[in-house]
């Protein structure tokens, strides 16, 4: 009776990237304020929160991306959002470490339900190249939601910091229900009752999405290279924060506020980020391998040495200056890296293959996570940011070893 609903998938994916940007940047403005100051986790502890996530994405993602493959990604997704609601709304209303603990685990598995899921789901409904061009229109209207969201967040948290977490997580859980009545999947065939031998099927999948990392070395090289992107951004993800409360005060002008100050200085991000993508969006052929490899040296690069610089400046201005171009380069390179992986993967192994690049970031978090956390308990929060930024440099020569690859099977075309 709901088929009447269903709507262009175009017009769905732009919805899913506006909504949940909205929410998630709404939550995400608060979380780790609510961590420090709320919940008072300790440096150690705001790192383990974040490996448990990536504990959690790294068990779940090669299985619920094989789902998708198997059974359908539409349902993957919709069943992804209601997970990532209910996790998001059990951190909101229990400010405590092994409540937080719990709420990373159902979240991260909603998570990797949607990973790879999504890019699969809208590649198959529009086409592989139609898609590409998509992910950076998507990544500006995902910006401009971001906004709203932080703005909403600096408006309703000044009072309860936990508040934008709350209401986000039930934007997050209506996502998934509208998705039930509008989200279309025509160009996907799911495997046919008889032939789903359950586990059997999707370890047959899986060994495929693995045969075909395995026989092209450019994808094996991007898998290396979200293993040290894993590596280095648990570390920053978590302490960012508490570096800025730590070494300096507030400005006057936002008061006693934070969570205004958070969400102006992540507006003012979001802003520049729009911009940043634009013009990558004009520049970078997002169907060229190499120039797409090209585009990720340089951000990789100025990622890692302004973290560095982020974590040892004793200017505030600076600091913040350096916040925004980690912050701006970090929303440049997803898009970029989705279009890296999408080159002319065949539809059946999609999914899982986009799964195995999540699969490769959160083992480097997980493996990433607890050793910035040592740092940060045993010697400092500076120790640790910077200590993140050594992390990401060898993701550069991984870089430079694709795009030879890449620049070798040009010559050939």
């Amino acid at each position: 009776m709901f088929r009447n609903l269903k709507i262009d998938a175009t017009k769905v994916y732009l919805f899913i990237e506006f909504t949940a940007s909205a929410f998630f940047s709404m939550m995400f403005v608060s979380v780790s304020l609510y961590e420090v100051t709320v919940a008072g986790l300790t440096p150690l502890q705001l790192v383990l929160v974040g490996t448990t996530l990536e504990i959690s994405a790294f068990i779940f993602e090669a299985p619920t991306g094989v789902v998708a493959d198997v059974y359908s990604r539409r349902v993957s997704i919709i069943i992804g959002y209601l997970f990532m609601g209910v996790g998001f709304l059990v951190e909101g209303l229990f400010p405590a470490f092994l409540p937080i603990l719990l709420a990373q685990v159902i979240w991260g598995l909603g998570y990797t339900f949607t990973s790879g899921a999504s890019q699969a789901w809208i590649t198959d409904e529009i086409g592989e190249e139609p898609a590409n061009k998509l992910f950076m229109r998507a990544t500006q209207v995902g910006l401009v939601a971001s906004l709203i969201g932080m703005g909403l967040a600096a408006l309703i948290g000044g009072t309860n910091i936990a508040l934008p977490i709350v209401l986000g997580a039930i934007g997050v859980l209506g996502i998934g229900v509208t998705l039930i009545f509008i989200m279309p999947e025509t160009g996907f065939q799911p495997t046919p009752q008889e032939d789903r031998n359950t586990w059997q099927h999707m370890w047959h999948t899986f060994n495929e999405g693995l045969k075909v990392v395995r026989s092209r070395p450019h994808l094996m090289t991007i898998l290396g290279v979200g293993l040290f992107y894993g590596l280095y951004s648990e570390g920053f993800d978590r302490l960012w924060v508490k570096h800025l409360l730590d070494t300096f005060e507030i400005p006057v002008i936002f008061g006693n506020n934070q969570i205004t100050f958070f969400a102006t200085l992540r507006i003012i991000g979001s802003v520049l980020t729009i911009f940043a993508v634009r013009f990558v969006e004009k520049r970078v052929d997002a169907g060229s391998p190499l120039a797409i490899g090209r585009a990720m040296l340089v951000v990789t690069g100025i990622i890692a040495v302004a973290m560095i610089g982020f974590a040892i400046s004793p200017l505030l201005l600076l600091t913040l200056v350096l916040y925004l171009v980690i912050d701006m380069l970090r929303d440049v390179r997803n898009p970029l890296t989705t279009a890296w992986v999408n080159q002319k993967l065949d539809s059946k192994v999609r999914a899982t293959v986009h799964s195995m690049t999540g699969q490769a970031d959160a083992f480097g978090q997980m493996a990433g996570g607890p050793a910035v956390g040592a740092v940060a308990k045993f010697f400092s929060v500076v120790a640790a940011i910077a200590a993140s930024g050594i992390l990401l440099l060898p993701a550069m020569f991984l870089i430079g070893r694709a795009n030879r690859i890449s620049a070798r099977e040009e010559n050939r075309e």
